[in-house]
């Protein structure tokens, strides 16, 4: 159990703080609700490139990583369709230097010329070298557009093309920031070996004064019914032919999350499981075979990914693995339930462990809608029956709501 107090400052910015004085460290996360989702459609790769300029260096703080390294501070950040996270755990003696960090960082960036010119071609590089011009790089450029007509989750956090970044300006820039990157639209999570009412002092002196830039609603398209399979076949410089299946399901807030995850877990978590049992051991189609959802905060996709043995048909292959779909319909193993809830539950177990998993964690339920849906994860999945299990493999795996990428070897 995660003990924790949560409030709201003025400028809207919500406070989550969880004492542990079992560590030496203090995490600090701010999770932005600004992700690829957020973005403009012909302006893609935002979000991402964001992450980048957020290292570039401040109003005040010309340089973000020298005074944390000094301090005795490591720090990262990511960035997803729904999302972008910064991250950092700093020897609780100089816990101060990541409240003035951060609050800078939210107060304003330094946003010159040179700045964007030198992330632009950090990104620009990584997109190309990435995505590009890796073997396998390009497939969620091509499945996400499969999958997704209308909704934004249809580009991947890199962006849609290489364009988007390289023709971005300065005021592009700007706008993205003055829109998302303020109090309102942002989490903050302190944890570790920090007294409740030190990090609260702290909170208020930082990351009070900053105004406000008020709340900016974004109403998403809603991806439409899908009702026609879809396949895509490419043909590429790579040594395995690969298969990749995805099915649309429910979001990571829906009630149906769980036994879903579930589902991805009977189908391919460990060598015991039943795709790698049948696809892998059996029948030998694939060398490698995994399944899984993206829990997205929208309508989400669950994915079936498999590198193909040599000479093995595609068609067959993809034929093999909706068979194994279509036996989760009859699912009725309970002992094969409960072993996949148990396996979840350490997992769940093992990421609390971790300070700055637990201020992730904390943030991350938060923007789902309640921070202590952190406490309830094993609950929830212990809550999932064999008729849940049938009933949603029985909604998801259709013909007519899965699309296919055949990512085949010209070898």
């Amino acid at each position: 159990m995660i003990q924790f107090e949560k409030y709201t400052l003025e400028n809207g910015l919500t406070v989550i703080i969880h004492e542990d004085h079992s560590t030496p460290l203090v995490a600090m996360n701010i999770l932005y609700k600004a992700g690829a989702r957020n973005e403009d459609e012909n302006r893609t790769g935002f979000a991402h490139l964001f992450e980048h300029l957020m290292f570039g260096g401040s109003v005040n703080i010309p340089n973000y990583d020298e005074p944390l390294q000094r301090a005795g501070g490591e720090n990262n950040a990511f960035t997803n369709n729904d999302f972008t996270n910064y991250y950092l755990t700093i020897p609780s003696q100089n816990a101060e230097t990541a409240f003035w960090l951060e609050s800078d960082r939210m107060l304003s960036l330094a946003f010159t010329e040179k700045s964007l010119e030198v992330q632009r071609n950090v990104v620009v590089e990584e997109f190309r070298q990435r995505y590009l011009n890796q073997p396998y790089g390009d497939v969620w450029l091509l499945l996400r557009p499969l999958a997704y007509k209308v909704h934004p989750y249809k580009w991947a956090t890199i962006g849609k093309e290489v364009s988007h970044i390289e023709e971005s300006t300065l005021d592009d820039v700007k706008a993205f920031f003055k829109k998302h990157y303020h109090p309102s639209n942002a989490i903050l999570c302190i944890a570790g070996n920090i007294n409740t009412e030190k990090a609260k002092m702290l909170t208020e002196k930082w990351f009070a004064p900053i105004i406000d830039q008020g709340k900016s609603l974004q109403h998403l398209p809603e991806e439409p019914e899908q009702k026609e399979k879809r396949i895509l076949k490419v043909e590429k410089d790579v040594p395995y032919s690969n298969i990749y299946k995805a099915w649309h399901c429910c979001s990571r807030s829906d009630a149906d999350f769980y036994a879903t995850d579930l589902i991805s877990d009977i189908l391919s978590r460990g060598k015991s499981s039943r795709m790698y049992q049948s696809l892998v051991k059996e029948k030998q189609l694939f060398t490698e075979i995994g399944a899984y959802m993206l829990g997205e905060l929208d309508k989400s996709l669950f994915v079936v990914e498999g590198k193909l043995t040599a000479g093995t048909n595609p068609e067959e292959a993809e034929k093999a693995i909706d068979e194994e779909l279509k036996n989760m319909q009859q699912f009725k193993n309970e002992n094969e339930l409960k072993k996949v809830i148990h396996k979840t539950e350490s997992s769940l177990i093992f990421s609390e462990m971790n300070v700055a998993n637990k201020a992730l964690n904390l943030c991350y339920y938060e923007m789902l809608g309640n921070a202590d849906l952190a406490n309830k994860q094993a609950e929830l999945y212990n809550k999932v029956s064999i008729n849940d299990l049938q009933r949603i493999a029985k909604e998801i795996f259709t013909e007519n709501n899965s699309s296919t990428l055949f990512y085949l070897s010209k070898n």
